[in-house]
């Protein structure tokens, strides 16, 4: 798609500049037949060089390439009714860029309350220091618990108060596709926030989804270009959900947290422990099951709710983990998968890849 619109905008823009040479009489036009004056000329100049800019954009991915197109098709719109005799064919191609612009503004514009988001979280925390995590601070958990941990190689590091984690992957619902996916989100456990940006293709289409969990209150958006709402989830059940996601990131992505107070242990054998979660008045549980190396190969919990056919369902939800990469001398969950468990057996709904990660992050992100 962005092959196409690329190619698009750079021939729409290669166009305009036939305008430029007529005026100019820099070259025989024979496409064009009403005369052209010199202010007209570079009008038509500007025109081009804002098309192929807009262009430029895009195979930069710059966000808001847009705003360059929509200035460019206005230019070029006037100029085509200034010269329509000649010109009236490129409307069409002006309409057709129209239409993906105000699909451009529309992801922009729903991307915009991730950024507004994530952007007064990092104000609070970014330009905070921690103090070290250190043996003493996890002699009260469980010993699987403080396997992992050593495992990880958090200790002697500062601890962890954000994170930003990037994904790529796949999902799908019952009976439906694989969609690939990408996601960038951000943590922050002073107050515990999780801010989850993702965008998927369907069939073709763009379609951003925004997950935020604030102060115990979770909403999930999904919209086609950012324009037409698929999902808009909240209530009570999402906010237990979420509570279950958040919990879920600290375990496999943030491992230095769970030293968290908010956290009641469990002992269960040497190679599992219950850990259940309080935050903003909300209480969830899981069972974490490790390895003897001290990874952390599954969380299972019971308290999580399945939006996937409109309503809330409770089922069991799990996440097992098929790989770890060292990241800056952390050892961290890299690849995973999301199951639900239902009555009629295991649904694998996604697999995530992890693109990056980065702890404490600072207030200058983009």
């Amino acid at each position: 798609m962005k092959t196409i619109l690329f190619i698009l905008l750079a021939i729409h823009g290669l166009i305009h500049f036939l305008g430029f040479t007529k005026a100019f009489k820099l070259a025989e036009v024979s496409q064009l037949n009403q005369p052209i004056g010199k202010t007209a000329g570079i009008f038509w100049f500007s025109a081009g060089l804002l098309f192929l800019a807009a262009a430029a954009m895009i195979i930069m991915k710059a966000d808001w390439w847009w705003i360059i197109a929509l200035s460019a098709i206005i230019i070029s719109q006037l100029l085509i009714i200034m010269n329509w005799q000649d010109a009236k064919f490129g409307s069409i191609a002006n309409i057709i860029l129209l239409l993906v612009v105000i699909g451009g503004f529309g992801i922009w514009n729903f991307h915009r309350n991730f950024v507004s988001d994530y952007t007064e979280a990092l104000s609070r925390t970014g330009k905070q220091t921690s103090n070290l995590l250190t043996e003493s601070d996890i002699l009260h958990l469980p010993l699987p618990v403080r396997s992992y941990l050593r495992y990880s190689g958090v200790l002697n590091r500062p601890k962890v108060m954000s994170a930003k984690i990037t994904f790529e992957g796949q999902m799908h619902g019952k009976g439906k596709d694989w969609m690939d996916i990408r996601s960038t989100q951000y943590n922050f456990y002073d107050t515990p926030t999780r801010l989850f940006y993702m965008t998927a293709k369907m069939k073709g289409l763009t379609v951003p989804g925004y997950h935020a969990y604030k102060n115990g209150i979770a909403t999930m958006k999904v919209s086609l270009f950012g324009l037409f709402p698929v999902v808009n989830a909240k209530g009570k059940e999402m906010n237990q959900a979420e509570t279950v996601t958040l919990f879920n990131d600290m375990c496999l992505m943030t491992p230095a947290t769970l030293i968290d107070n908010r956290i009641r242990w469990e002992e269960i054998d040497s190679l599992s422990s219950k850990a259940i979660y309080t935050c903003n008045g909300i209480t969830i549980s899981a069972i974490l099951h490790f390895n003897e190396k001290g990874q952390l190969i599954n969380f299972i919990s019971d308290d999580r709710y399945d939006i996937s056919d409109g309503t809330y369902k409770q089922y069991r939800f799990s996440t097992p983990v098929k790989e770890y990469r060292n990241i800056n001398g952390i050892n961290v969950c890299s690849k995973a998968e999301v199951i639900w468990h239902y009555p009629e057996g295991e649904f694998v709904y996604g697999k995530f890849n992890l693109r990056s990660i980065e702890y404490n992050v600072k207030d200058n992100q983009k």
